[in-house]
């Protein structure tokens, strides 16, 4: 539950930087046991529910330990206007943990479907 409103739309413009094939390091947890940290996401849409509930909704060849929810918790700083758009694909073509938000908690994370 975020209690600030979030700039929704400066959110959506981040998360277009996540779609195609990227080295998501910098959105990995600690003690991943991958040594190749570059997925493709296939695409990423933030959308509204009635009763003001935001679905974070991200399709991917593969996720990293705590990728989506790292991913979700430097949205946020988005949304809040910590940080910017631009700010966010630096995070995320830098490679480095530390530079990227909180880990979202797992309350919310719903797994919809895995395809072979």
């Amino acid at each position: 539950f975020i209690r600030k409103p979030l700039d929704r739309q400066k959110i959506r413009t981040a998360m277009v930087y996540i779609v195609g094939r990227h080295d998501f390091k910098a959105f990995e947890g600690s003690g991943s046991p991958r040594q190749d940290t570059t997925s493709e996401v296939f695409s990423a849409k933030l959308i509204e529910d009635p009763g003001d509930i935001l679905i974070f909704e991200i399709e991917a060849e593969g996720f990293l330990r705590y990728m989506v929810r790292n991913i979700v918790g430097t949205l946020v700083n988005v949304g809040l206007r910590k940080i910017t758009a631009a700010d966010f694909k630096k995070i995320l073509d830098s490679k480095d943990r530390s530079q990227a938000g909180i880990t979202a908690p797992a309350k919310g994370l719903t797994l919809f479907k895995v395809i072979y």
